[in-house]
């Protein structure tokens, strides 16, 4: 069933260093999908601690937490019709030395981190997620 639904990106701070983000928001417009916010921002330790709260005390964390805070990210509102699913396929698989060619990570990602955005994963997540770096969950704004 097609559902009308919102969800979140994160263009991670390599691809806007490396000058993806308006290649990432052309497929995912192609692909139907409507921007309705978008913001640069810098991510410091206690938003990445919030965001990654189940990584939190993960050995691997602080390695996380340091290239998330690199440099900026983009946070991206999206809208359309099953909007989660589409960019969650649109992006391949989070290693992306295994997501096939023609998916986002397949052809501009480098590895399991350097993996080009961040996408909600669920209707749940995104609605969090949206609040956290957007500020609204309103389709209308």
């Amino acid at each position: 069933m097609k559902q009308h639904e919102m969800t979140l990106i994160l263009v991670k701070p390599d691809a806007v260093a490396e000058g993806l983000t308006g290649e990432v928001l052309h497929r995912l417009e192609k692909a139907g999908l409507k921007i309705i916010n978008c913001r640069m921002l810098r991510l410091n330790g206690p938003l990445l601690k919030e965001h990654y709260a189940h990584l939190a005390q993960l050995p691997f964390f602080p390695e996380i937490e340091q290239f998330m805070s690199s440099g900026p990210v983009v946070a991206v509102a999206l809208a359309g019709e099953n909007a989660i699913a589409k960019v969650r396929d649109l992006l391949g698989p989070t290693d992306s030395t295994k997501a096939p060619k023609g998916t986002i990570r397949g052809d501009l990602g480098k590895d399991k981190m350097h993996n080009v955005l961040h996408a909600s994963d669920s209707a749940e997540t995104a609605q969090a997620e949206l609040r956290r770096f957007s500020g609204s969950t309103d389709p209308k704004v």
